[in-house]
């Protein structure tokens, strides 16, 4: 597997709060959405978008993947934001509220006309019914589009849900995207957990994630950056059962066995696929040191 990124957590910052972009140089996280959009108050977004761009384009942040989320299409910043992002060049701009494929077009579109770079991004957030609904044909709109985040705290509103433990209200959706991120080879990142005080449940959710399948999380809090990168980066354990997978196949191929056994449990392909994925992740975030 090549070009594998970690994206195990994936942290908010407000993009008005100055101190806030400079304690981000420090902090653990994989990848940093500096916000333009709930986190300012409305009198204060342009100078935050200048505040925010400069720096996406300061190159002072290390391997951490630095993204831009712009405000949604439906506001009146909108424009103004991508084209400053796209001249910033982050590593993908983050765009709240999609709902559509043709939003993808739009948005990859002004992002080309502005003289963004290959290597920005679009990151596409799925927070309402509409998104779920159509989670495959956004996901697959555009090649530019290569990760989707769930924004569960609108989608909990726009359901009439309540939050509760295991997010029971929220499954049919999760399972949607994922299935859609699956389908079209794209990443896909949990929602936020909105309790910064609650680390054991915080801690449940993110198992919950890893176990769905989800490649990361998004965050709200510093906090939260150490449990999450420990929930979704592979164990000492996983990564020496998938060392001995691999090597359990390949001496079984080299003597021309068709049946390859590990402690007792048959193994295939899918098995071996899985391995290689689990060995990639962690070489991917060893890497990062």
């Amino acid at each position: 597997m090549t070009d594998v990124k970690p994206r195990r957590s994936v942290l908010y910052m407000p993009g008005a709060n100055e101190r806030a972009l400079e304690k981000a140089k420090t902090l653990p996280a994989d990848a940093l959405i500096l916000d333009l959009e709930d986190a300012v108050a409305p009198d204060a977004k342009e100078a935050a978008r200048e505040r925010v761009c400069a720096a996406a384009a300061s190159g002072e942040y290390g391997n951490r993947e630095v993204t831009i989320r712009v405000n949604g299409v439906d506001t009146e910043w909108h424009d103004a934001d991508l084209r400053a992002a796209a001249q910033a060049g982050p590593a993908a701009v983050v765009v709240p509220k999609v709902n559509s494929a043709t939003e993808v077009h739009n948005i990859e579109r002004a992002l080309e006309l502005s003289g963004a770079p290959d290597r920005t991004k679009i990151w596409a957030m799925v927070e309402t019914p509409v998104a779920m609904l159509h989670a495959e044909e956004i996901a697959a709109a555009s090649e530019r589009l290569t990760v989707l985040v769930m924004g569960t705290n609108d989608l909990a509103k726009e359901l009439h849900a309540e939050f509760v433990p295991g997010r029971a209200p929220l499954l049919g959706g999760l399972s949607l995207c994922l299935l859609a991120a699956r389908a079209t080879g794209k990443v896909i990142l949990d929602g936020v957990y909105n309790d910064v005080k609650d680390l054991a449940g915080f801690e449940a959710e993110c198992r919950q994630g890893r176990q769905f399948g989800f490649d990361g999380k998004t965050l709200i809090h510093p906090g939260q950056i150490e449990p999450c990168n420990t929930a979704f980066a592979p164990s000492d354990d996983e990564v020496a059962q998938a060392r001995k997978i691999i090597a359990a196949f390949e001496e079984a191929k080299a003597e021309g066995r068709g049946v390859v056994t590990v402690d007792g449990r048959m193994i295939e392909n899918l098995h071996v696929d899985n391995a290689q994925r689990i060995l990639a992740l962690a070489g991917a975030i060893a890497a990062k040191g």
